[in-house]
C-alpha cells in the first residue's frame, strides 16, 4: 500500500508541474498578445497620414553648436524614421548591492505621436522569468510586471508622475532614432556651453527636460535629467544618469549600441540596467 501511495502522489506531483507548466506558458502567451496589441495601438498611431512624409531629414539652422554637431554626426540624408524597433541584452538590478539578473527586452518607439512599448524579460527567479511592460502611450504613463507573465508583482499606470517619468525615458532614449531629437512639436535645444544642451519637451501636457553632454565627434556621450524615480509607490525626483558609447552606422544613422541608466542617490549611483543593442530595425 506505501508503494502504491507513492505512486499515485507521485503522479499528482508530476501532474501539477506540468499544470503549472501548461499555466504559465499560457499566461506568456496572453502576455505576448498584450503587448502585441498595445505595439499595434503605437504602429496605427505613428502610420503615414495623406500628406507625402519628407523624403530627407533637415537639419534647421541657429541651433546650438553642439547640437547641430550633434545632428552632423547621427543623421544621414534618409527620411526621418516613424518608428524604430530595439532589442537589448543585458542586466537588470531592482535595488542598490541587489544581484544583478540577466534580460531581453524589445523596444517599439515612434516618433509622432511620442510613444514606446517596453517589454522584457528579467531572470529574477530561478526558471520563470519576471515579464515586465513599460509603456508611454496616448500621453500615459504605466508599468505592469507578471512573474512568469501570470502572477502580478507591479501594476501602476495612469498618474502624472507616471507620465512624467516615461516621457523623460522617450526623451533620453530617443538618440536610437536621433531624428526625434530634430526640434518642433514641442521639443526645443538650448545652449549650455560648447559640450552640453538642454533639451525641453513638452507632450500632451507634460513636460520635461534632459542635458545631454556631447563627445570630441559630436556623439551623446552622457544625459542627465532629474526623473520620478518609484519610492513605496510614490514618485520622487531623482537624479538619473545614462551613459552611451560604441556608436555605429545603421540604416544611414550613428546610434549608441552600448548604454547604462542609474540613479545619483545619496549614498552614491544606483546603475539598475546595463545593456547592449542585440538588433535595431527602423520604418520610415
Amino acid at each position: 500500500m506505501i508503494e502504491g501511495w507513492g505512486r499515485i502522489a507521485a503522479g499528482v506531483a508530476g501532474g501539477l508541474v506540468l499544470l503549472t507548466v501548461a499555466a504559465f506558458a499560457q499566461a506568456r502567451r496572453v502576455w505576448r498578445q498584450g503587448t502585441d496589441a498595445l505595439v499595434a495601438e503605437l504602429r496605427a498611431a505613428a502610420a503615414p497620414g495623406p500628406t507625402a512624409a519628407p523624403d530627407r531629414t533637415d537639419v534647421p539652422a541657429g541651433l546650438p553648436a553642439p547640437v547641430a554637431h550633434y545632428f552632423a554626426f547621427a543623421l544621414g540624408a534618409e527620411a526621418p524614421v516613424r518608428v524604430a524597433r530595439v532589442m537589448h541584452a543585458g542586466t537588470f538590478r531592482t535595488r542598490p548591492g541587489g544581484r544583478a539578473s540577466r534580460f531581453t527586452s524589445i523596444q517599439t518607439i515612434s516618433v509622432r505621436p511620442r510613444a514606446f512599448v517596453w517589454d522584457a524579460a528579467i531572470a529574477m527567479l530561478p526558471v520563470i522569468p519576471v515579464c515586465i511592460r513599460d509603456t508611454y502611450v496616448g500621453g500615459k504613463g504605466g508599468i505592469e510586471g507578471r512573474a512568469g507573465g501570470l502572477v502580478p508583482v507591479v501594476h501602476q499606470s495612469g498618474t502624472p508622475e507616471l507620465a512624467s517619468g516615461a516621457l523623460a525615458r522617450w526623451l533620453g532614449e530617443a538618440v536610437w532614432l536621433p531624428s526625434a531629437l530634430l526640434p518642433g512639436d514641442g521639443l526645443a535645444w538650448e545652449a549650455i556651453d560648447d559640450r552640453s544642451a538642454r533639451a525641453t519637451l513638452t507632450d500632451r501636457g507634460t513636460k520635461v527636460s534632459m542635458v545631454a553632454h556631447f563627445g570630441p565627434a559630436g556623439e551623446i556621450v552622457r544625459i542627465t535629467a532629474d526623473r520620478y524615480r518609484d519610492v513605496g509607490g510614490r514618485g520622487v525626483l531623482t537624479p538619473w544618469i545614462i551613459e552611451l558609447g560604441d556608436y555605429v552606422r545603421t540604416s544611414g544613422m550613428m546610434v549608441p549600441t552600448s548604454g547604462s541608466a542609474g540613479w545619483e542617490l545619496p549614498e552614491g549611483r544606483f546603475e539598475y540596467w546595463k545593456a547592449r543593442i542585440v538588433d535595431i530595425s527602423y520604418e520610415r
